[in-house]
């Protein structure tokens, strides 16, 4: 059982952190400028976001 949840977290994890780098990537460098995260960032902020 334990098995089962930590896969299912981890997968959890991974697709969160893919629809944010979507999401962010999708963005213009002005919307991410207002949002104060630059381009080269994006990665770096969902890494951080998933890992929540």
């Amino acid at each position: 059982m334990f098995l089962f949840h930590f896969v299912a977290e981890r997968v959890r994890r991974w697709v969160n952190y893919r629809l944010t780098v979507r999401e962010l990537s999708r963005l213009s460098d002005r919307d991410l400028y207002d949002l104060g995260i630059n381009r080269t960032e994006i990665y770096r902020v969902a890494k951080n976001s998933a890992a929540v």
